[in-house]
């Protein structure tokens, strides 16, 4: 029968087979929100190199368009989890969206002015599209069961696959559609891109209602017979949460960590390939293989992080992404070798974020889960964005080879507290509370 009445944003505490069909709906919903907002950042980041040497006039400063983009999603990560906790997944989810729309506008106005800082500002603000994207993957744990929480993550995580293949492809015939308005073409994806953010926020704020966060408040309540305060939703309550859990503490250093390793390996790969004498269409096979590595076969992650546990999965990407790092790392020159560790590289990756992912939401009460979640996607793309920033220093200095060694040293940390708290709790799936 339903409960008592819930929180803003739900009429009631659904229970049964309410709930349930809630936990569809609302999978559905995340998962088309997650495939528009895939295809508007990748359709927009295709041609951002491009649109950035073009206005700035210098290669060298053509890889801050992505710079700027990857640290506007670790700083506006925060903002849009306090406006989760405070007002839902719903206000979250929908404002970033919108920020990042508002981005494209902006950097398609610089194009057209040929101000190199406003178009690092509006790639910074395009940024908030990520956060969203990211953002997703945790809404999609609010009402799962705790034994099914890799599962709904990793679901989530997949439906990326479909924007990430499709942007690139259409990044052409968006810059054509812009050819007689007065701007370079590479700035059309960014337009078609924040278009494709709008419909995203539309279809987020119209259809995630009840609130899945909200609703899952709800249910806690009831469970409790009491409401959680605002006070234990505050950033300073999620630190203290982190602070006080091993086991959330590794999820954060795993996700940050394989995420550092794989944007550090990652963004260098083009360019090794380049030097060898591969063409554009091979390096955007091996890229695309990398792409597939990530996202394709994340519900296999989540299945295993159901079956086998969230640290045995961290632990599984550790292993891929070192094993990457030694196969990309060796190729010299054989692109088929290149290829191989990319896969796994992208593969390594989806088991890191997932299992950690998972792991931080079994790890800390319900209601600081939020502010966590800001702080994880904060410190991952923080980092990931000083490592994609330093990688081209090592490979000019020392090599590709070396920078494949310092990615995998990376996983060292996530390696030690893995194997110590498997020693202190054994090697097993989370307990039905989730703790």
């Amino acid at each position: 029968m339903p409960g008592p009445p819930a929180a803003r944003g739900t009429a009631a505490v659904p229970r049964g087979d309410d709930l349930a069909a809630l936990r569809r709906r609302t999978t559905a919903v995340l998962v088309a929100g997650q495939i528009l907002g895939g295809l508007g950042v990748a359709t927009g980041i295709a041609l951002a190199a491009v649109l950035a040497e073009e206005v700035s006039g210098s290669e060298g400063l053509s890889g801050l368009a992505m710079t700027s983009s990857v640290l506007g999603t670790a700083v506006l990560s925060l903002p849009f989890a306090a406006l989760t906790a405070a007002r839902g997944r719903r206000a979250g989810l929908t404002l970033g969206y919108l920020v990042g729309a508002v981005g494209g506008g902006v950097v398609v106005l610089a194009a057209a002015l040929g101000s190199f800082p406003l178009l690092l500002l509006g790639t910074a603000a395009f940024g908030a599209g990520s956060a969203a994207n990211l953002q997703a993957r945790f809404a999609a744990a609010d009402l799962a069961e705790p034994a099914h929480r890799g599962r709904a993550i990793s679901t989530v995580v997949w439906a990326t696959t479909v924007g990430a293949v499709l942007g690139p492809n259409i990044a052409a015939p968006a810059g054509r559609s812009v050819r007689g308005l007065g701007v370079p073409e590479a700035a059309g994806p960014f337009l078609w891109g924040a278009g494709v953010f709008l419909l995203a926020a539309a279809l987020v704020f119209v259809l995630l209602r009840p609130d899945p966060l909200l609703t899952a408040r709800a249910l806690a309540a009831a469970d409790r017979d009491a409401p959680a305060s605002a006070e234990s939703r505050s950033l300073r309550a999620g630190l203290l949460a982190v602070a006080a859990s091993p086991r959330a503490r590794l999820a954060l250093v795993a996700v940050a960590g394989s995420h550092t390793t794989m944007v550090s390996i990652m963004v260098m790969t083009p360019v090794d390939l380049g030097h060898h004498g591969a063409g554009i269409e091979l390096i955007g096979l091996v890229i695309s293989v990398h792409i597939a590595g990530m996202y394709a076969f994340s519900p296999l992650m989540g299945r295993l992080c159901d079956r086998i546990g969230r640290i045995s999965v961290i632990s599984v990407g550790v292993a891929l992404l070192a094993c990457a790092a030694l196969v990309a790392g060796t190729a010299d020159g054989d692109h088929l070798r290149s290829a191989a560790g990319l896969f796994l590289l992208g593969l390594g990756w989806s088991a890191g974020l997932v299992g950690g992912s998972t792991l931080l939401t079994d790890s800390v009460p319900q209601a600081a889960r939020p502010a966590v979640q800001g702080l994880s996607d904060l410190s991952m793309n923080a980092a990931a964005g000083a490592g994609g920033a330093l990688a081209g220093l090592v490979v000019a200095q020392a090599g590709y080879g070396w920078l494949n060694a310092m990615g995998a040293a990376l996983l060292l940390p996530v390696a030690a507290l893995a194997l110590r708290q498997s020693l202190r709790r054994g090697l097993r799936p989370p307990a039905p509370d989730g703790r």
